[in-house]
């Protein structure tokens, strides 16, 4: 794992699986937003409108998410003075906030 803290080594990588990444991400997105809207049956007392529990909850939880990755990559920049981990935290300041 080391191997991928050099950023030249870390970018290859980065390079090589972000295609393959990306439709695995486009597709999971797909099926779960079909599976959310479309398959999940409708609340007892809320109906159709508590199928958007189904979106805002785990949007929620990865914002949240976002901004404990960028805390422990600040952390590593600070700590150990690694460039990654600033840039890593500067790349998801603005996913966190969305």
């Amino acid at each position: 794992m080391l191997h991928y803290a050099n950023p030249q080594n870390f970018l290859n990588l980065a390079r090589r699986l972000t295609p393959w990444l990306l439709g695995l991400a486009v597709a999971l997105i797909v099926v779960g937003l079909y599976l959310a809207l479309v398959v999940a049956p409708p609340d007892r007392y809320q109906h159709d409108a508590a199928r958007i529990m189904h979106v805002h909850v785990p949007a929620a939880w990865m914002s949240i998410f976002v901004y404990a990755n960028m805390a422990i990559a600040s952390a590593s920049a600070f700590i150990f003075k690694h460039p990654l981990g600033d840039v890593a935290a500067k790349a998801a300041a603005p996913i966190g906030a969305r």
